[in-house]
């Protein structure tokens, strides 16, 4: 590959890792023993039943939930007890399922405010999500619903993290704009980002994987690449309560 090309391919050595978390909120464990990691331009998938722990973890993994036990890893440096402006400037991206847009602010002061250097900057997130480009000047309050989850995705990529977090993207959002979503997420991952899925739409979870593992009352249940999850499709559809199609 020629040194100049942005383009990583995956590395071998898994640089980011969370080992036996156990976590939750105040003195309640919610993650009991999680262990999970991904590789530089690898997707993890999370999946599960709603209220199993998912968004847990990742607030946990993120500072945002209590931490009882365990560590959170990046390029072997513990970020388990840092506080979480330090992991997001250590390469920790997050995007909530809540999505957390500003109303009053534009597009493009999204992603001003979220710059940090890096190849990842407001032209390479509007090639990456086009739709973005002409809206560039709106109010966060005027978006959509997809336009929403682009920015929020957008603005956490313009922060240029190794390993970027995405807590179900693709909840109330078209399968037009699902689709479209989904192509972009693969692009991200090209570049090299490790991205972390929690998501309920178990084609999408799928699609996106190379790896998947099934969290139920806050222990994983199941750990396999996505080939195996195909392969194991009842186990799958009794741990998480959904029919794949």
């Amino acid at each position: 590959m020629d040194a100049q090309d942005p383009i990583v391919s995956k590395g071998l050595k898994r640089m980011f890792e969370v080992n036996n978390l156990h976590a939750g909120w105040g003195k309640t464990v919610v993650v009991q023993g999680v262990s999970v990691s991904a590789r530089a331009g690898e997707c993890l998938s999370v999946i599960g039943r709603n209220g199993v722990g998912k968004t847990t973890l990742f607030e946990a993994i993120m500072g945002r939930a209590t931490t009882h036990a365990g560590s959170v890893l990046l390029d072997g440096r513990d970020l388990t007890n840092v506080d979480t402006y330090h992991k997001a400037r250590a390469g920790l991206g997050y995007v909530p399922q809540n999505r957390e847009v500003f109303k009053s602010l534009t597009v493009l002061e999204h992603l001003e405010i979220g710059r940090r250097t890096g190849p990842w900057d407001a032209a390479s997130v509007f090639e990456t999500f086009p739709g973005l480009a002409a809206r560039k000047r709106s109010l966060g309050a005027v978006l959509s619903g997809g336009e929403q989850q682009m920015l929020s995705i957008a603005r956490a990529l313009v922060g240029n993290p190794r390993v970027l977090l995405l807590d179900e993207p693709t909840e109330g959002l078209s399968p037009l704009i699902v689709e479209s979503l989904v192509v972009s997420i693969r692009e991200i991952l090209r570049r090299g980002t490790a991205v972390l899925l929690v998501e309920q739409n178990l084609e999408v979870a799928i699609a996106l994987a190379d790896t998947c593992v099934a969290i139920d009352r806050g222990q994983v249940v199941y750990s396999g690449t996505a080939e195996d999850l195909k392969m194991r499709r009842s186990e799958v559809e009794a741990l998480v309560g959904v029919a794949l199609h």
